[in-house]
């Protein structure tokens, strides 16, 4: 049995551990990520405090929480298809961001200052949803301009 390094399967795994690195944040932590986005705000004339600034925070914490799982379905794809798990890759990609998302807000509840929330888990598979549309969107294109392409 001959072992071959897979580079699908590491990018995969890798993302996952970023994902349970940044959960791992306790909440004081978590808050300061978004720092940088405060500073700029201030910069802008937008202090701390305002509407404004509170609800671009907030937006913009979720669309991490959308990019990161949108990302990570993606990955699965790419690996699972290359397995050979093409007829329900779509949906078992779906599956994984879902289950990945729910099992990482039950990981948060153990972590001071943070908490579960489904509606995090809801966005997450939103993101996860909309990977896998991206991705299948980007294979009928490439299959479009070039009838010989490989899907991998």
């Amino acid at each position: 049995m001959r072992f071959t390094f897979d580079t699908k399967f590491l990018a995969l795994s890798l993302w996952m551990a970023v994902i349970f690195f940044l959960s791992h944040q306790n909440g004081h932590d978590s808050s300061e990520t978004s720092g940088i986005l405060l500073e700029l705000l201030k910069l802008l004339g937008i202090g701390p405090g305002s509407s404004v600034q509170g609800a671009l925070s907030y937006l913009v914490r979720k669309a991490g929480h959308f990019t990161e799982y949108l990302i990570l379905a993606i990955l699965f794809l790419r690996f699972s298809k290359q397995r050979g798990l093409s007829g329900k890759s779509a949906f078992y990609a779906v599956l994984f961001v879902f289950l990945y998302a729910s099992s990482d807000e039950f990981h948060q509840s153990f972590i001071p200052g943070r908490g579960p929330a489904f509606s995090d888990v809801l966005i997450d598979t939103a993101g996860g949803f909309t990977g896998v549309l991206l991705y299948e969107w980007k294979q009928k294109v490439m299959e479009r301009q070039n009838p010989l392409y490989c899907k991998k």
